[in-house]
């Protein structure tokens, strides 16, 4: 039996931990689900400013563990045929466990992303780079989760027919490939920031292992996310 794919994305009150999601959309086959959601503290206006969210718009919706969709998806996380898939999925993850939510099996795009450009021929990873990047060609607007759900479907395609072509794989293996590549800690090549831009980490860790230092304590501040960067960066530390 071919395994079922969810497509979700979350926009919210802001990326720190107290905060809380306000909109959720999903897709799984031709069916979707796009909804707002009154959260239990204010929006930002940083956050406003990306999603255009405003606490007037959410102020008479449920909130999202007492409605509808969280009792369809809740279903549907514990349902060892369906994957769930986002970009940068700790994030979605992060903000679904705080309402009780945790899917079984889950892909993160961005990170399947990372792992297949070997070449690092791409200098950024958001799936609205990805998306112009790769040419991906779709009416979708921009930081709302119902457009950036269409975006992703289009991502996952381009994904999984490279894995399945480069390594000659049926649908479920390629599927089991993409949830292996998930799950393992991924050693990060370069940054692409800061005053050490453009170096590659071995690099740094000769010439600044203070800097690596201070760098871990600062992904070690706000860990959703930045597995890859923790491992990587701990990795070079104990060399």
């Amino acid at each position: 039996m071919e395994h079922k794919i969810l497509f979700f994305d979350t926009e919210t009150t802001g990326n720190e931990e107290k905060d809380r999601l306000i909109q959720v959309a999903y897709k799984i086959g031709e069916k979707t689900g796009n909804e707002l959601f009154k959260p239990e503290i204010p929006i930002s206006f940083e956050s406003m400013a990306v999603h255009h969210i405003t606490t007037k718009m959410v102020a008479d919706k449920p909130e999202f563990k007492y409605s509808k969709m969280f009792d369809e998806l809740h279903k549907m996380a514990h349902d060892p045929n369906i994957i769930f898939v986002a970009h940068n999925a700790p994030f979605d993850l992060a903000m679904f466990k705080k309402e009780g939510l945790i899917p079984e099996k889950y892909i993160c795009t961005l990170k399947v992303s990372r792992f297949l450009d070997t070449e690092e021929k791409i200098s950024s990873y958001r799936l609205q780079y990805l998306r112009y990047f790769l040419g991906i060609e779709i009416e979708a607007v921009a930081h709302d989760a119902l457009g950036d759900v269409l975006v992703l479907e289009k991502l996952f395609e381009r994904l999984f027919s490279k894995i399945q072509k480069e390594e000659n794989l049926s649908w479920n293996e390629t599927i089991e490939k993409m949830i292996e590549i998930t799950e393992k800690p991924l050693l990060m090549k370069r940054i692409n920031f800061g005053k050490h831009k453009g170096k590659t980490v071995e690099e740094i860790a000769k010439i600044d292992s203070g800097y690596l230092k201070w760098l871990l304590d600062e992904k070690l501040k706000a860990p959703t996310g930045e597995e890859d960067w923790i491992y990587t960066l701990e990795y070079y530390l104990k060399k």
